[in-house]
Formats: structure tokens, C-alpha cells, sequence
């Protein structure tokens, strides 16, 4: 039987992330055939305190990652986030694809109840149950950065959808 926190998480940030690489890589078609610097995409932000949108790929990598590995109770990933492309950022969510594709589902058991902290050792130090760290916190940060990167493109002109954001399921 697969765990439902599982079931919940991997097969989601694989859905959502591979959507977000066909997303990068119709904008950065989109840039080179309208001659536009890739850079309008790639720094381009929904307000001047937002993260720009290449960051907002990189932080949603991170949380596939992190979310991942902490349930299944592993050392999380570390990339440099030094990502400046879109050959860049899709390389990011190749290395995170991979990454999700080494942990088993079997990893996940018990990981509901599992104690995640995060910040730990901060004044910010929050713990919390596996289930309320995935369902309250891993997954809408997650989805927060996704749907951001696609609103920033999508606000810049690129010609993307509702079918784009979703993916295959």
C-alpha cells in the first residue's frame, strides 16, 4: 500500500514542476522568435517586493525538494540557485525530477506524525506534524511559487493557459 502523504506530495510536484519546464520553455521560444532579452521574462516580478520570476522557479524546486526529503525523513537537496537561463532553470527542475524519482514511497511511512521543524534553532522555530507541515505549509508554498512564475510570464504576454499550468494528470 502507498502512503497517502506519498501519494499527496511526489506526484504532485512532478505534475506541477514538468508543466513549469514546458512553461520556461515556451517562454524562452516565445523570447527568441519576438527578439525580446530573455532577461524581461526571467527578472520580470508582479510587484517590486516580489522575488523575480526565475527565483520563484528556484523556491519552487526548493520546496519540491525540501517537502520531499523531510517527510521521507533524508538529507535535503542543496542547489547553488545560481540559475540565470531558462537552459538554467529547466537543468533545476530536470535535477529535482531526478531527485523525486530516487525516494520510495515506502520512505513516507509514518511521516504524517513525523516532527518537522522548521527554522530550527531560530526565534522563529516552528514544529510541526508531518501532515500539518505538508497539507498547511509544503504544499501551498509550493503551489504560491508555481502559480506565480506562470502569472508573471502570463502577465508579460506569453500566450499560456489554464491546460499549461495544470499538465498532464
Amino acid at each position: 500500500m502507498t502512503s497517502a502523504m506519498f501519494t499527496q506530495s511526489v506526484p504532485v510536484f512532478k505534475q506541477m514542476l514538468t508543466a513549469l519546464k514546458t512553461i520556461l520553455n515556451k517562454a524562452d521560444s516565445h523570447s527568441a522568435e519576438k527578439s525580446i532579452d530573455p532577461d524581461a521574462f526571467l527578472q520580470a516580478r508582479l510587484y517590486p517586493d516580489m522575488f523575480p520570476m526565475a527565483k520563484q522557479v528556484q523556491v519552487a524546486a526548493d520546496f519540491a525538494r525540501g517537502v520531499t526529503a523531510r517527510l521521507a525523513g533524508i538529507e535535503v537537496p542543496v542547489f547553488d540557485g545560481k540559475e540565470k537561463t531558462f537552459a538554467d532553470l529547466c537543468a533545476l527542475i530536470d535535477q529535482t525530477l531526478a531527485f523525486l524519482d530516487t525516494v520510495d514511497a515506502s520512505q513516507f511511512e509514518g511521516s504524517e506524525t513525523r516532527e518537522i521543524v522548521l527554522r530550527p534553532g531560530t526565534p522563529k522555530e516552528k514544529k510541526l506534524s508531518g501532515q500539518t507541515y505538508l497539507v498547511s505549509y509544503g504544499l501551498p508554498q509550493f503551489f504560491f511559487h508555481v502559480t506565480t512564475a506562470y502569472g508573471i510570464l502570463r502577465h508579460n504576454g506569453l500566450a499560456i493557459g489554464k491546460r499549461d499550468y495544470m499538465g498532464s494528470y
